[in-house]
């Protein structure tokens, strides 16, 4: 009876160890994330109390320039490090939240927009990243998981892809380390060259949720612009990881059919595994919001919850984005995803055209 009672006792401390591993790193991103929110705050107090035109930078700016600061001069210590890798988390947290300022129309007519083009930038961006890999010679595993990062979501879509078509640990940290620094390019530069290109916050959106390849730098690109091109980018950036269990079924059946990955048992299975399923949790509280389910103080309260979790997300990109450990990896792996962007993403803006009926967003 009592090893019983021993044994029926371990979970909960195990449980009650791992949370508290987890709430160092938390607290920090807390900490980063609320002092981006109050520089904001204070600088915009500061020019209206003595007159003065200052830029109005976004909390989100903030929170990453102080992550990154911390990142690429003291460093992160360990004990920070599993609460600070939760940022994903509060990513997804953030964007289900947000369904609820989504009503399921104008999802739907988003979603069928962002879903053609979506199409458009996966063919595009899998061939040219395929050619490229090859023109420079790296090897084929690796030219497969830089095409499925930057075709799709990133650092998520290369984890998914490695064990699916049995790749290299060494691969998939020079394709990971490739999209990390791809995505900090992307991050800070589109939203210059939607200004310059006087884009509109939907048009800007769309193009975010397309040309930036992790979900973290996306939303946080669009936020960059304005709030209603950062929603935007949440959608369409979905709709884009809405395709990852089809294109890595398509590459573990590729490598399958070479004899260099398993065989695919059960597809329909396979897909339902890779898919994200916060993505079925936006759609979820969006069919709430539209069946009235919440009133206008409760979607405000769920609004700035997401707001809330998206402060710790993007605490979290600057403290995981060390260029000091991305220099490590080398340089073609990298020169192959910049020539790919490059190449493919500056011309999407010019593309897309959104319809006026989603301008209340």
């Amino acid at each position: 009876m009592t090893e019983a009672i021993a044994l029926e006792s371990t979970p909960p401390l195990g449980l009650l160890a791992r949370l508290a591993r987890l709430l160092p790193g938390i607290a920090l991103l807390f900490v980063i994330g609320y002092a981006g929110k109050v520089s904001e705050q204070v600088l915009r107090r500061y020019g209206t109390a003595h007159h003065l035109a200052l830029p109005n930078i976004e909390y989100v700016l903030w929170a990453i320039l102080f992550g990154l600061i911390i990142a690429n001069t003291v460093g992160v210590a360990q004990v920070f490090r599993p609460g600070i890798a939760t940022y994903e988390v509060w990513l997804k947290s953030g964007i289900v939240l947000l369904g609820a300022r989504f009503l399921l129309g104008d999802v739907l007519k988003l979603g069928g927009i962002s879903l053609a083009l979506v199409a458009i930038e996966l063919a595009v961006a899998i061939g040219l990243m395929t050619v490229l890999g090859r023109a420079f010679k790296l090897k084929p595993k690796l030219t497969s998981l830089l095409a499925v990062g930057s075709s799709i979501c990133g650092v998520s879509a290369i984890i998914a892809a490695q064990g699916a078509i049995e790749a290299d640990d060494e691969d998939a940290t020079f394709a990971i380390a490739a999209i990390l620094a791809l995505g900090a390019f992307g991050l800070f530069t589109y939203p210059v060259l939607g200004r310059l290109l006087h884009m509109s916050d939907h048009a800007f959106g769309v193009w975010a949720g397309l040309a930036v390849d992790n979900t973290a730098e996306a939303v946080a690109a669009g936020a960059l612009y304005s709030d209603a091109a950062g929603k935007v980018a949440v959608l369409t950036k979905s709709t884009r990881n809405a395709m990852i269990g089809f294109v890595v079924l398509g590459y573990a059946l590729y490598w399958a059919a070479r004899g260099q990955a398993h065989q695919v048992a059960n597809k329909a299975a396979f897909v339902w595994q890779k898919f994200p399923k916060f993505v079925l949790g936006f759609l979820f509280i969006s069919l709430l919001a539209t069946l009235g389910a919440f009133h206008k103080a409760e979607i405000s309260s769920l609004a700035n919850l997401s707001r809330w979790a998206f402060l710790l997300t993007f605490a979290g990109v600057g403290l995981k984005t060390d260029f000091r450990e991305l220099r490590k990896q080398g340089v073609r792996p990298f020169v192959v995803g910049a020539l790919a962007e490059l190449f493919i993403k500056p011309i999407l803006p010019r593309s897309f055209f959104l319809p006026r009926s989603l301008s209340g967003f």
